[in-house]
């Protein structure tokens, strides 16, 4: 019932080592020697693989943007002078609009004033200058009145 067991080829089986077969070089004129700066080679990187094999490599470095030009630092001394500058600005802008406001309210004042003035005086004016003749109301003198009565119903 159950499949027969398969065997194995061992694992004491010849492994196989093939080694690179070196290609004659193309035959070019030699390429110029260009110096290279010291501070432009790239560093070489060795790691170590968990089974102890050795990788070699050039480490890869990001590119870094050129450093800006580094600006002068402000003295302490011109910040307090233009800040006092905005300061004074800022003072002399609100006693502007505080005597503006003033003059405004002293004009209203001054205009309800004149305006009393000339209501109260008109009035007065009115009572003055008005025709004493009849007046518009009944006066009534209670003596004479009390007397035509008698003197009629009596």
């Amino acid at each position: 019932m159950y499949p027969e067991p398969v065997r194995h080829v061992s694992a004491e089986r010849a492994v196989e080592v093939h080694q690179p077969t070196p290609l004659a070089p193309a035959v070019m004129a030699p390429a110029p020697v260009v110096p290279v700066q010291p501070g432009t080679v790239p560093s070489v990187a060795s790691i170590v693989l968990p089974d102890g094999r050795v990788v070699t490599g050039y480490a890869i470095n990001s590119a870094q943007p050129e450093p800006l030009a580094a600006k002068p630092p402000v003295s302490r001394a011109a910040v307090n002078v233009a800040l006092g500058g905005v300061g004074f600005l800022a003072v002399c802008g609100g006693l502007l609009l505080l005597t503006t406001f003033i003059t405004a309210l002293t004009a209203l004042i001054t205009q309800l004033i004149t305006l009393a003035a000339v209501i109260f005086g008109g009035w007065i004016a009115v009572q003055v200058f008005r025709p004493h003749g009849h007046q518009g109301g009944t006066t009534v003198n209670i003596r004479k009145a009390i007397f035509k009565r008698n003197h009629f119903n009596g």
